[in-house]
């Protein structure tokens, strides 16, 4: 059983920063793309960005590509997502996610992944 445990959100201004992290417990986490989604109220879930198992290739949403950076530190089983020049629509809770299948690609389907953490609110003030 794999678990995905995201921590980091908060309360921030705009064009302020924030880091969150997702530490995964329970399989050889360095084996497995991750990636990190986000819902807003009223909202579809949808696509933040994503890692390659070796961090060998990262995808991006357009909403974010130049402000956000997805990085990963296997030795700690953990992913992180750095966010700058953070706007309000970026409010929406955030959530990691890992793929089922090991040595995958970074992907933009949340059907891609099997694992889901709890999430974390990201709340941005204008």
């Amino acid at each position: 059983q794999v678990q995905l445990v995201e921590s980091g959100g908060g309360l921030v201004q705009a064009g302020g920063s924030l880091r969150l992290s997702c530490t995964a417990s329970g399989r050889y986490f360095s084996n497995y793309a991750m990636g990190w989604f986000r819902q807003a109220p009223g909202k579809e879930r949808e696509f933040v960005a994503s890692i390659r198992w070796n961090s060998g290739n990262t995808v991006y949403a357009d909403s974010v590509k130049g402000r956000y950076t997805i990085s990963r530190d296997n030795t700690k089983n953990t992913v992180f997502l750095q966010m700058n020049s953070l706007k309000p629509e970026d409010t929406a809770v955030y959530y990691c996610a890992a793929q089922r299948v090991p040595y995958g690609e970074a992907s933009r389907l949340d059907s891609d992944y099997t694992y889901w953490g709890q999430g974390t609110q990201v709340t941005v003030s204008s």
